[in-house]
């Protein structure tokens, strides 16, 4: 039965060996900014579709886009100190604080700042230093304040992000004053993953916000802010001098407050579950401390929850407990093709976690090998556009951390007639172009492409992901991987479903000169993700089990069962330290009361094509 129009179904009772699909030999991939790399920006997800490439880009949906745990920034508490501290040291401290004016958010930010070392992030004051340093996005934030217009909100944000990314913002976490101040930046940050751990509103009546304003007095000379009623200048002197903002009059004020509330309104059910009013018309230390105590409880609970989850452990052990069970095990009805948005979803998200596991462990050689249906080139239902999904939505996560990003894929190899490039790879260039890498200026920022060879690797690049690299009849792909990999240095190489077997020219010299050494280079990289259907020999149906492994977790093989309610899932029958041997497979779906008598008698065979 043909895999692309069938769904899976119970075991043959033939005795025919497991097979994996396909050839596979066995080989073994936070913000790190450069002095000299610009902001960093992060960017949001979707595909845009091609009515040239649209067979090659159907199955790329912006919905696909796996549900990811919100990262954030990774930034740090630092309010308690001993022990407590040291317990707490990676709980992420993150807060927005809002308030109309002359609510006293600016006194409450300079403490907060002063107790919890985080860094104050304004808008006002981040557009001022984008136009004075004279920015890219500096100039077109000056363009609309030259012209008298607000400046938009993508501007906006692409400001704040920037700042959010940048090294001191990650080391000690962030206060985010008075933004978002609209619903459109409310929703970019969410679309991007960027949440506080509380939104705190300074409440103030109106009558007293008022007040304060009308009866502010500045002092030009030294900057200091006065109140003619509650906190009077020094002397007469200093009295003499003192001007009133041309804003602190009683119909700006006004109109002001209005256009507070009405951002408010727009903002704050987006932080419904995180919102914490207080009333600001009290003394400034009783506010702060109410203040504190929330961030305080923030702290104790980020600790609390860390424990919790590792035992009491730390959480650099390599106890992979708590990682495995938030597994929720392997989808089903894998034969159906194509896969549903669920299952792409589910196998990136799964990809993208051992991914990161392993960068994260300083690995720097990796590869991912994925044979679903649809990411595997021996079968007739292959995809492109899946295969440039999986790329896409790795390198985009990589990207919410800062890093840059270089995507490559072979050229052409060979000369004269011979030239031209792996029929898998056809027309990955031109996706690439043509993919929507979202709105915040991730295309040519933090996302770049390149060919395989040392002369694709810049300076700037932070990681690369090389797609599918493969040898060609007659023609080696790893002498450019290995001065590509050389030139990266320490840098991340990922290799995405990589085919570096020998394929013999006609004359045979691929099998004899420099074998050795291409076998042991390919062998450095280490797997990070493996996963393979696993069927009879010779077939592609019905699917008898799966092989799976997601760092730094163990090889596991499952079989696949029918249920009596016609529905299926997968059993877990065997795990292995180190890739399994296809002799280690198929004994593992041996039935253990008869092992001896069918292995003496080759009942089960030999399970073939699997290395």
């Amino acid at each position: 039965m043909s895999a692309s129009s069938s769904s899976s179904s119970s075991p043959a009772a033939a005795s025919a060996p497991l097979a994996a699909p396909g050839p596979h030999r066995r080989l073994g991939l936070a913000l790190r900014s450069s002095p000299t790399s610009p902001p960093s920006l992060v960017c949001c997800r979707t595909l845009a579709s091609s009515s040239s490439l649209a067979a090659a880009v159907s199955s790329v949906s912006a919905t696909a886009a796996p549900n990811r745990r919100p990262r954030g920034m990774g930034l740090r508490c630092r309010a308690s100190e001993g022990s407590a501290a040291a317990a707490q040291r990676e709980a992420p401290l993150k807060v927005m604080i809002s308030g109309a004016p002359a609510s006293g958010k600016g006194t409450q930010c300079r403490m907060i700042v002063e107790k919890y070392g985080l860094v104050h992030i304004s808008t006002g004051d981040l557009l001022r230093a984008e136009v004075s340093s004279g920015t890219e996005i500096g100039k077109k934030a000056k363009e609309y304040m030259d012209n008298g217009m607000l400046v938009p909100d993508q501007v906006v944000t692409d400001i704040v992000v920037s700042r959010l990314s940048q090294p001191d913002v990650r080391e000690k976490g962030w206060l985010l004053d008075g933004y978002p101040r609209s619903y459109a930046q409310a929703q970019s940050l969410e679309i991007m993953k960027i949440r506080p751990d509380i939104f705190i509103v300074l409440e103030v009546p109106d009558d007293i916000l008022i007040d304060r304003c009308v009866g502010r007095r500045l002092d030009p000379e030294t900057g200091k802010i006065y109140h003619i009623k509650n906190f009077p200048p020094e002397n007469d002197e200093v009295s003499a001098r003192l001007v009133t903002r041309s804003d602190d009059t009683f119909e700006k004020v006004k109109s002001r407050l209005e256009t507070y509330k009405q951002n408010s309104e727009a903002v704050l059910p987006t932080y419904s579950d995180l919102l914490n009013q207080i009333d600001g018309n009290q003394h400034v230390e009783v506010v702060f401390n109410e203040i504190d105590s929330l961030l305080q409880k923030i702290c104790e609970n980020a600790s609390a929850k860390m424990l919790a989850n590792t035992n009491g452990t730390p959480q650099d052990s390599k106890d992979t407990t708590a990682s495995k069970n938030e597994w929720r095990g392997i989808p089903t009805r894998l034969n159906n093709i194509p896969h549903s948005r669920e299952i792409r979803k589910y196998f990136y998200n799964d990809v993208l976690e051992a991914t990161r596991h392993a960068v994260e462990d300083k690995k720097t050689r990796l590869q991912i090998d994925i044979n679903i249906p649809e990411l595997n080139p021996e079968m007739d239902v292959y995809r492109v556009g899946t295969l440039m999904e999986l790329v896409r939505e790795l390198s985009l996560s990589f990207a919410d951390d800062g890093k840059r990003v270089k995507v490559c894929v072979q050229g052409s190899m060979g000369q004269g007639a011979f030239a031209g490039i792996p029929l898998q790879l056809a027309g990955t260039r031109k996706i690439l172009e043509i993919m929507d890498w979202g709105d915040y200026g991730a295309k040519g920022t933090f996302i770049n492409f390149g060919a395989v060879g040392a002369s694709h690797v810049d300076k700037e690049d932070d990681m690369f992901v090389l797609i599918a690299p493969q040898n060609a009849v007659g023609n080696c792909i790893i002498d450019d991987m290995k001065a590509m990999t050389d030139a990266a240095g320490d840098r991340p190489v990922i290799l995405v479903n990589p085919r570096l077997k020998d394929m013999p020219g006609s004359s045979g010299v691929m099998q004899t000169m420099g074998r050795d050494m291409r076998l042991k280079y390919a062998a450095s990289f280490e797997t990070c993700y493996s996963f393979r259907l696993l069927y009879y020999a010779g077939s592609f149906y019905p699917i008898m089990g799966a092989l799976r492994m997601a760092y730094p977790n163990k090889y596991e093989i499952y079989r696949r069962v029918d249920e009596p309610n016609g529905q299926e899932r997968y059993v877990l029958i065997a795990e292995f330290m180190e890739k399994p041997t296809p002799d280690e497979i198929t004994n593992a779906f041996k039935p253990r009361k008869i092992e001896k008598e069918k292995s003496a008698s080759g009942f089960w065979g030999f399970l073939s094509g699997i290395l």
